[in-house]
């Protein structure tokens, strides 16, 4: 479908708006099932262990991932007092510097070239009442 030969209608509209609603009621469902997955994988296999249960040609598996995060604040104490700096990567606090641009304590011109935006698109529709 072109551009050209596209034309938003009501009907087109409220088709729209009507799949999103079934969409947010598939997701409700969607999460209840997978909650009651996780409850009967927890009893039969226990808490946080993988586990996989056949049925017909259907199969549940849970998989379980580890990832390995750092308290920032506490690895750079212990990095800085077991002197080891090169293991400390610089990093703009970016919140403070946008904030020193709004109260012109630093001149934005001056990070022309720094900075990017990041735009994204979203679409809403909803049914209005007249």
């Amino acid at each position: 479908m072109t551009v050209e030969s596209f034309e938003i209608t009501e009907e087109y509209l409220k088709r729209y708006a009507d799949l999103n609603i079934e969409k947010k009621t598939i997701e409700k469902e969607l999460n209840l099932i997978k909650k009651q997955l996780h409850e009967y994988l927890d009893e039969t296999f226990g808490k946080k262990q993988k586990g996989e249960v056949r049925h017909g040609k259907y199969k549940v598996q849970r998989v379980i991932r580890s990832k390995v995060q750092y308290d920032e604040e506490k690895t750079v104490e212990k990095l800085e007092e077991l002197n080891l700096a090169d293991f400390l990567v610089k990093r703009p606090d970016t919140e403070k510097l946008e904030a020193a641009i709004k109260v012109n304590l630093v001149k934005e011109k001056d990070f022309e070239g720094c900075k990017t935006n990041k735009l994204t698109q979203a679409i809403s529709v909803k049914e209005i009442n007249p």
